[in-house]
């Protein structure tokens, strides 16, 4: 089955997202914001795609704060995890963050919060997907 690791420091976000891919997009999900699972599980081979939030409150490696950006190009620089697709997702929206963001971090995709239209959200992960 294909599973998606959602990486969100907001239970609510974490929570309706999970809802989203796994009612209508017929999905798996794990969830976690702790670096060091997001980066076990990227290299385990278990998950298929990566929702990667921008801004992680609570996300500290090797003893010092990081953001979605940070994971993401960790996940890009390693040989073992750089084709796993990783979706930006943030409450950023302002003109320019889209391609800054995708510029800085290698991401293979941008989605902006809140998310409305469910089907496009879905439709833009099993596509990345379906790529690789």
């Amino acid at each position: 089955m294909t599973t998606v690791l959602i990486v969100e420091d907001d239970p609510i976000n974490l929570r309706v997202f999970s809802k989203i891919l796994t009612k209508k997009g017929n999905l798996q999900v794990k969830g976690t914001e702790i670096v060091e699972e997001v980066l076990q599980f990227a290299q385990s081979g278990d998950i298929d795609a990566i929702l990667m939030d921008v801004a992680l409150a609570n996300s500290i490696y090797q003893g010092k704060p990081v953001d979605g950006i940070e994971i993401t190009q960790m996940l890009k620089a390693d040989p073992a995890t750089s084709n796993l697709p990783v979706i930006l997702v943030t409450a950023h929206a302002m003109e320019g963050d889209r391609e800054n963001f995708l510029n800085q971090s290698g991401a293979d995709g941008y989605i902006s919060k809140p998310v409305v239209d469910h089907e496009a959200f879905i439709q833009q992960i099993v596509s990345l997907i379906n790529k690789t």
